[in-house]
């Protein structure tokens, strides 16, 4: 009997662990599942987040192309009932696309006027053909390899790197403390609820622009596969009126996915082009322009010169780091990568920011010479090691850097006298 009873015990015991086996097993299974159905939870929010965050900046490029295209807007060749009004539109606008039985079709205005290289095929205006002239205006003559001719010459100042290299030896604890620039996350007021309610009617109005600007979107691809540009300037002005046609849609690529033959490719490559070649002429004209005041404070004064120039390093760095890649891919579009190159836009901005070393050393300078300066040592290395930063980055000091360096090295050795 008690051989009886612990069989039976075990028999139980047996059960019972294959019960909770075959329990485990369904839990981890069941687990798999709801881990699945997270992910894909999760990779359909972060979708519905870059759509929206898409369509945002869309909108607000179509508002700014609204503002533009008042500007240049052809009276005589554009009718009343041609022009689409652009405001800035929100998740719970789309109803009045709905709302709509017809849009308008919309015909798409000449592409500016460039050089014949761009688009030699004839045109026709008001009935009058105008053809390519025989032979392109010739190129205008190559810059030089070198910035080294006239004002703009500059040379090594072996002096620059001595005096930094003896200041850091002699205070190898001071450590350069300005923390490159980061980029400010923007906040996007994301109201998904409405855009989900008021989906049907956006999904409508695009539905409507496939269907009826099916010539006009057409007319656009011919003009982007056979744009051919010699200057980046010509592409600024195509992308431009590219942009103005196409923010008459509802949703640009919400439309343009709809036509397998949109150059994507190439229309990006323009876009991008522009907008790199836009953000470094500002950023020369914001140098060229800069003015330092007297009247502000020492720290405020050095703190906006090292942002400046630390946003003008980066932005040389960035096209520096892609520029061999890019300018492949750019020229397999035609479109022109010189000013990529140090003898473009490039060495320009390099040489413009001599003008932030000689404000910062001047403002050193003028600081040591006071009665009021306390802390001589950091605020001299402070001024050697943002001359010899910039120094190594233009290649050399002009002569207007060289004596204000020369100013800067003299109040070095007073100071270093006095010690």
């Amino acid at each position: 009997m008690p051989l009886e009873d612990g069989e039976s015990e075990t028999t139980i015991l047996k059960r019972e662990l294959e019960a909770s086996l075959a329990k485990n097993d369904s839990l981890e299974k069941e687990n798999g599942e709801l881990r699945q159905e997270v992910s894909r939870l999760k990779a359909q929010i972060s979708s519905l987040k870059a759509h929206d965050n898409e369509r945002k900046s869309i909108l607000w490029k179509k508002l700014q192309n609204s503002i533009d295209s008042c500007d240049v807007m052809d009276t005589s060749q554009q009718k009343a009932s041609d022009v689409v009004k652009l405001p800035e539109r929100k998740s719970s606008d789309f109803q009045e696309f709905a709302a709509k039985k017809e849009r308008p079709l919309i015909e798409p205005k000449p592409p500016p006027r460039l050089p014949a290289a761009i688009f030699p095929s004839p045109k026709e205006v008001n009935g009058n053909k105008i053809k390519a002239p025989s032979a392109p205006a010739p190129p205008p003559p190559p810059l030089p390899s070198k910035l080294l001719a006239g004002s703009r010459s500059v040379r090594r100042m072996p002096e620059v790197v001595q005096l930094y290299r003896s200041l850091m030896r002699k205070d190898a604890q001071m450590e350069n403390k300005t923390n490159p620039a980061t980029t400010p996350t923007v906040a996007f007021n994301r109201n998904m609820i409405g855009e989900i309610e008021n989906r049907s009617s956006y999904v409508s109005a695009i539905k409507s622009d496939v269907e009826k600007q099916k010539e006009f979107i057409n007319s656009l691809i011919k003009e982007v596969e056979s744009v051919n540009c010699n200057e980046i300037s010509d592409v600024e002005v195509f992308v431009k009126w590219l942009d103005r046609e196409l923010s008459s849609l509802v949703d640009e690529r919400a439309v343009l996915k709809h036509f397998p033959q949109w150059p994507e490719r190439k229309a990006d490559a323009l876009r991008e082009a522009a907008f790199s070649y836009r953000e470094l002429r500002n950023l020369e004209s914001e140098l060229c322009s800069f003015v330092a005041n007297p009247k502000e404070s020492l720290t405020q004064s050095l703190k906006r010169m090292q942002t400046l120039q630390d946003r003008l390093e980066q932005s040389v760095s960035k096209i520096e780091r892609i520029r061999e890649s890019t300018s492949k891919r750019y020229r397999d579009f035609h479109i022109p990568s010189e000013w990529m190159l140090d003898t473009g836009i490039i060495g320009q901005l390099k040489f413009s920011s001599l003008r932030l070393a000689k404000e910062y050393m001047k403002r050193i300078t003028k600081e040591l010479n006071s009665d009021e300066c306390s802390q001589e040592e950091n605020l001299l290395l402070q001024g050697v090691r943002f001359a010899y930063r910039i120094h190594q980055f233009a290649g050399g000091f002009d002569a207007e850097a060289i004596r204000a360096f020369e100013e800067l090295k003299r109040v070095c050795m007073i100071i270093c006298h006095k010690q």
